[in-house]
């Protein structure tokens, strides 16, 4: 039981944590008409840092108290912030290159 409602915990937390960054992000996007096209790659990088902040810290306050809860090493949590950070500006510099 408390393996599902984890993992409940997990869908709620990245769509309406998604859903909440989005929110701010997207007027954004909208400003420039062509970087509208590449959204997307910056939803892929609002989940990359979800998954870091989940893995980092939200993980060891959930009701799931098994085996596994170890946190991303540093140069892992790096990677992929670096690469979250780079997917959210990508529509802009995208757009930039194609104007």
């Amino acid at each position: 039981m408390r393996v599902l409602l984890e993992l409940l915990r997990i869908v709620f937390l990245f769509i309406f944590g998604g859903a909440l960054v989005w929110v701010v992000l997207g007027p954004f996007y909208n400003a420039h008409p062509l970087s509208g096209e590449y959204q997307w790659l910056g939803a892929l990088g609002v989940y990359g840092v979800l998954f870091v902040i989940y893995r980092n810290h939200w993980q060891f306050s959930g009701w799931y108290n098994g085996k596994g809860k170890k946190k991303l090493s540093q140069r892992v949590t790096r990677i992929i912030v670096f690469g979250s950070v780079l997917l959210l500006a990508s529509p802009w510099i995208i757009a930039g290159i194609n104007h």
